[in-house]
């Protein structure tokens, strides 16, 4: 069984999201949301506790979605919940280096057991694309 996490403070939760745990769930064998607190960010809409309880309400009826809370880095609470990979998604092309090196972090902490899968949104993919047409067409 292919598990994978999806880590987030999830405050709110957005379509976005929702299409990254979409995705996920229709190619993995169980996908963790696990709603965490950012320390970094400034107090939210929600707390942790209503966070959960919208999260698992929305997916109530989808057997391979678990939603979790946790704290810590998402590659340790990966390796608890023996995920194979960390599922993250892009908004832009600005995050890929954020990720990129991420990757690499987790990757040296999780000795080379937790990968990271990266989700496009649609609108970025048409995006990067019309931006390479322009560059090597025109």
């Amino acid at each position: 069984m292919t598990r994978v996490l999806y880590p987030g403070s999830f405050d709110p939760i957005t379509k976005g999201h929702r299409n990254v745990i979409k995705q996920a769930s229709d190619l993995f064998d169980e996908v963790i949301v696990a709603v965490l607190q950012n320390s970094s960010k400034k107090a939210g809409l929600f707390t942790i506790e209503e966070r959960l309880e919208i999260i698992k309400e929305l997916y109530k009826e989808v057997n391979n979605i678990k939603v979790v809370s946790g704290s810590g880095a998402a590659v340790d609470i990966a390796m608890l919940y023996k995920c194979r990979a960390i599922v993250r998604g892009l908004r832009g092309l600005s995050d890929y280096d954020y990720e990129v090196s991420l990757n690499y972090i987790n990757k040296n902490i999780s000795n080379g057991k937790v990968n990271t899968y990266v989700y496009l949104q649609t609108k970025i993919i048409s995006l990067y694309l019309q931006v390479l047409l322009k560059k090597y067409l025109i």
